[in-house]
């Protein structure tokens, strides 16, 4: 309940089966459940990021204001009414259009959190946790605020249960990650579009290997995995061409003017012609379907098999992921193509995973989820959840960095990190201190794993307040 799942809630039992518990949650998972099918998605931010755009175009096309001749004296104002400065017509429709992002990525962050305290799937939804993290974006700039989230909701969540594969054509295909690693922008050197910005001496328009780069180092193969520079380059121009509809900008922006916003989108006149070798495999001309022939391959290749062991037993099983249970699960992933459910069952099956001890130090995201399901709170206030995240220093979806939040202790254990979490654990037993009894919720989501110093130090709590805030910051609450 604590090591695979988000946290015990005080009304739970501990299942008689703990293996068979986790394992049914494989196929009791719900992708859409209704928080998530009412949250934004991408196909509602973009068409406001469209908006954005197409008014921001037009007051570029307005004609500059002609100076009067002779402009009439300024008003008198009193000194203690100071003329409020004017923005201009451009900040205000960004302004705007912050606003409208700034609620969708409210509204996606409340919809995660409130699958994930009222979820009878706890094991299923840290998985998917767990692969959003891995195809990490940020939520750094305008065009990621909204499309951060929706990625988790559509590239993610349908394919958690399903063929890595599947996920990853989702994941490099939606508008989140194509903008966030400025494929939507990159031209194939010899495509007609490149071909003419060279003979006009256009250098800002050519090939971007960011994505491309970030596919082979962090979604698949791994780094130091045996590919060169040169496999880099040839999978980048095998993705030109690959862009977004509308929203995505740059030379491909005339060619997907009529296609609907955020949708995926390829561009023929930015690819690059000519067949690619990748790997030491040739793949021949195919437009689109070159680099989906690549992924293909990344997706059930043996480095990529070892990369996604690897980290899967690192998020369970501790910091220093056991070699045993790594090829354990690599040989599940690779005899499977990459089933992840398969996987999954290995990972369910690996005794490395159930040792006693505590394997992991929780991050922000999963001890503020244990302690909303701890304390049963279920009317949770987005805004909050987000003030809190922040304050922790794990804001969601905001990783800065396409590798994605660490999954190790030094990261969140650290003096000014914990000292955080006390305060935090304050509040929330000022809330419901006096009404929650600490000494017998304890056995209750840590059965028969309450230490005699955690006992000790709830009876000896001066207050209900104080032994509650005790009890959310004590070691069983702060590992799994």
């Amino acid at each position: 309940m604590n090591r695979f799942g988000l946290g015990a809630r005080a009304d739970e039992s501990p299942p008689a089966d703990p293996r068979n518990w986790l394992t049914a949650q494989l196929a009791a998972y719900q992708a859409n459940p209704a928080p998530i099918a009412a949250a934004p998605t991408s196909a509602k931010v973009a068409a406001d990021l469209a908006a954005y755009q197409a008014a921001q175009r037009q007051i570029r096309q307005m004609p500059a204001p002609t100076p009067a001749l002779a402009p009439p004296p300024p008003p008198i104002v009193p000194p203690a009414a100071p003329p409020v400065p004017q923005r201009d017509a451009r900040q205000q429709a960004r302004d705007t259009a912050q606003r409208a992002a700034q609620q969708d990525y409210i509204n996606l962050v409340g919809a995660r959190t409130a699958v994930a305290i009222a979820t009878p799937t706890p094991f299923a939804e840290r998985l998917v946790w767990f692969w959003s993290n891995h195809f990490a974006v940020s939520a750094d700039k305008l065009e990621l605020t909204g499309l951060s989230g929706t990625l988790e909701m559509e590239a993610i969540r349908p394919h958690v249960m399903g063929r890595f594969a599947d996920m990853l054509f989702a994941v490099e295909r939606h508008p989140a990650m194509l903008l966030y690693l400025d494929q939507a922008v990159s031209v194939g050197p010899d495509s007609p579009v490149g071909a003419k910005a060279a003979a006009r001496g256009q250098r800002r328009i050519g090939l971007n290997e960011n994505l491309a780069r970030e596919i082979m180092e962090l979604h698949t193969l791994g780094v130091r995995t045996g590919y060169t520079q040169a496999d880099v380059t040839e999978f980048a121009r095998a993705m030109t061409g690959w862009t977004v509809g509308v929203i995505g900008g740059g030379p491909a922006a005339r060619f997907v003017a009529d296609r609907p916003p955020g949708s995926f989108a390829f561009v023929p006149d930015i690819h690059q012609p000519g067949a690619r070798t990748i790997l030491g495999k040739t793949y021949p001309p195919g437009e689109e379907d070159q680099a989906r022939a690549a992924l293909a391959d990344f997706a059930v290749h043996p480095a990529t098999a070892r990369h996604v062991a690897t980290k899967l037993a690192r998020h369970f099983a501790g910091d220093a992921p056991p070699p045993a249970m790594v090829a354990r699960l690599e040989t599940a992933f690779r005899r499977s193509n990459g089933d992840l459910p398969t996987v999954y069952r290995a990972l369910i099956a690996s005794p490395e995973a159930w040792r006693p001890a505590p394997a992991k130090f929780k991050t922000p995201s999963e001890w503020t989820v244990s302690t909303y399901r701890a304390l049963s709170l279920a009317d949770v206030k987005p805004q909050a959840v987000q003030g809190l995240l922040n304050q922790l220093g794990q804001p969601l979806w905001k990783p800065g960095q396409p590798i994605g939040y660490d999954d190790t202790a030094p990261s969140w254990a650290g003096p000014d990190a914990v000292m955080r979490r006390v305060e935090a654990a304050e509040r929330f037993a000022a809330r419901s201190g006096a009404t929650i009894d600490a000494r017998a919720l304890a056995p209750r989501l840590f059965p028969d794993a309450v230490s005699p110093a955690t006992t000790q130090a709830l009876a000896r709590a001066e207050s209900p307040g104080q032994a509650l805030a005790l009890l959310l910051v004590s070691p069983e609450m702060m590992r799994r």
